[in-house]
């Protein structure tokens, strides 16, 4: 049966889409109306469904993508950054070769998009490795403000297409027209937020690339103006005001869907992982320049149908990841444990309130070696699943959970080192440097405590952390050279604190 929602959206196109269903037996004559939709996606890290396959999956979008199409063939499908890192896939290595986001090119090739612009997790990737994902994508990148850095200085990006290097355009003009003759130029620009450094990325300035690109397109005479970003919400409504030429902005970065009204436009977000999509169904007349412009949210969960050859594409892709897992565990698809109530993995919740899924995983480290510790950190941005997870809980989705692995280290340090990393950790709420916690508290006055015990300077603890904690990537100070780490210890490969997974999972099974 359909749904609700779906009789929803094929009635909505029949409003919108069709000018006229009378047939006609001469060329019709050119009204001066234009209606075209835009499909917009953002931040989707997996290509299969979520939640036991309630929500999400690239397939489905296919087939409401397809549906559109049918009745509006002006119907184009964007991209807001973030899709080739992070995700579970991406994490395994194929023939020797890390996946890196080549399941999602595939995918996306599959589903004929459009256009996309890079969002900040596109530069996780190694140089080499998105430029092959460059290089294997059928649809169009576009970037007015990030740049390859070389050694002479920065370049524009570019995909390799028939031999042919072709820079990533700093805009992208669309050339629409309909049944009757009305054509139109829908301009493009794109910008990314700063916040990924890299050696072989140099960021611009957003706003006053984003001005270059706005002259550009108005000389170019574009009717209308869209912005495909990947910026903080406030970022991008502080773009449509200072711009009023912008019609629109589809973004990405932030993970659950907003619709932000500004001075002369309006920001969209749909929800990550393609749990939801945004349809902009525009309507131009070429003859005042007026242009309406109507925002629907749709859901996209198990009562949609899967598009068969996108759904193929991800079949395969799964039997790999299937394979890689059990590399790892027997079996993927154990259920280890009866979510009642959710764990809550959501991207907001971890990175900045202390989550019961967080407390597993924290919990899951101090007990994964051969003698626990009393206490864990992780930090919040390790978790990427952004899902409510509820019901059945298996191996597999712990992998989907902690994508990046690692190893869990036991670390000796001084009580002044481990006040500052709680309270550092703590301060960093909002971020991927929040620290979710096991045996950690505060009394009334907020000082730390581990256990019962106030943490006292200059005692010593034996605390275990993610690998990646060590690193100094979220908490700068800590590293094994900070004079407060007194030792390390590696963890055996006999130990579950081997795979930060393993340990998860070995916890989740006892608590089952």
């Amino acid at each position: 049966m359909r749904s609700a929602h779906y009789i929803w959206l094929l009635s909505l196109l029949l409003v919108f889409s069709c000018k006229t269903t009378e047939k006609v037996s001469q060329k019709p004559v050119d009204d001066g109306t234009i209606t075209f939709k835009f499909v917009q996606v953002n931040d989707v890290y997996e290509i299969a469904p979520l939640s036991g396959g309630k929500y999400g999956g690239m397939a489905r979008v296919a087939h409401v993508v397809d549906s559109i199409k049918r009745i509006e063939p002006n119907t184009y499908l964007f991209m807001a950054g973030d899709f080739l890192n992070p995700s579970l896939l991406g994490t395994l290595k194929l023939n020797g070769e890390r996946i890196a986001g080549k399941q999602m090119i595939e995918v996306m090739n599959a589903m004929n998009f459009e256009l996309a612009t890079f969002g900040n997790h596109e530069f996780d990737l190694k140089e080499e490795d998105l430029q092959k994902r460059l290089d294997e994508s059928n649809f169009y990148w576009m970037s007015a403000n990030v740049f390859q850095q070389l050694e002479d200085g920065p370049r524009s990006f570019h995909f390799v297409r028939g031999g042919d290097s072709i820079p990533v355009p700093e805009t992208y003009t669309l050339s629409i027209s309909d049944a009757d003759g009305t054509a139109i130029d829908v301009g493009i620009f794109g910008v990314t937020i700063d916040s990924n450094p890299q050696d072989y990325v140099y960021y611009a300035d957003p706003m006053l690339e984003a001005e270059s690109a706005m002259s550009k397109l108005k000389f170019q005479q574009s009717d209308v103006i869209v912005g495909l970003t990947h910026l903080e919400i406030e970022e991008d409504v502080a773009l449509a005001n200072r711009f009023p030429g912008i019609s629109l902005i589809m973004g990405g970065h932030e993970h659950h869907n907003m619709l932000v009204p500004t001075n002369h436009a309006k920001v969209a977000k749909a929800d990550a992982n393609a749990k939801t999509v945004y349809i902009h169904t525009f309507q131009y007349n070429a003859k005042d320049g007026s242009l309406e412009i109507d925002s629907k949210l749709f859901p996209i969960d198990e009562t949609i149908a899967s598009h068969p050859s996108v759904q193929q594409v991800v079949d395969t892709w799964n039997a790999i990841l299937d394979e890689k897992v059990k590399e790892v565990v027997a079996n993927p698809n154990e259920v280890i444990y009866r979510a009642d109530p959710p764990l809550d993995g959501t991207d907001s919740a971890s990175r900045g309130v202390q989550t019961n899924l967080g407390g597993f995983i924290a919990q899951g480290m101090a007990m994964s070696f051969d003698e626990p510790t009393i206490g864990a950190l992780v930090n919040g941005g390790s978790i990427r699943v952004d899902d409510m997870m509820g019901g059945d809980i298996t191996s597999l989705d712990i992998f989907r959970v902690l994508p990046f692995g690692g190893q869990v280290l036991k670390v000796d340090l001084t009580g002044k080192l481990l006040r500052e990393v709680l309270v550092y950790g703590k301060s960093k709420g909002g971020t991927g440097a929040y620290l979710q916690r096991y045996g950690f508290n505060q009394n009334r006055v907020g000082a730390w405590l581990l256990g019962d015990e106030l943490i006292e300077d200059d005692e010593v603890y034996t605390i275990a952390f993610s690998d990646f904690l060590l690193k100094g990537y979220d908490i700068p100070f800590l590293t094994p050279e900070n004079e407060g780490v007194i030792k390390v210890y590696e963890p055996k490969e006999t130990e579950a604190a081997f795979d930060i997974r393993k340990a998860v999972i070995q916890l989740l099974k006892n608590q089952k």
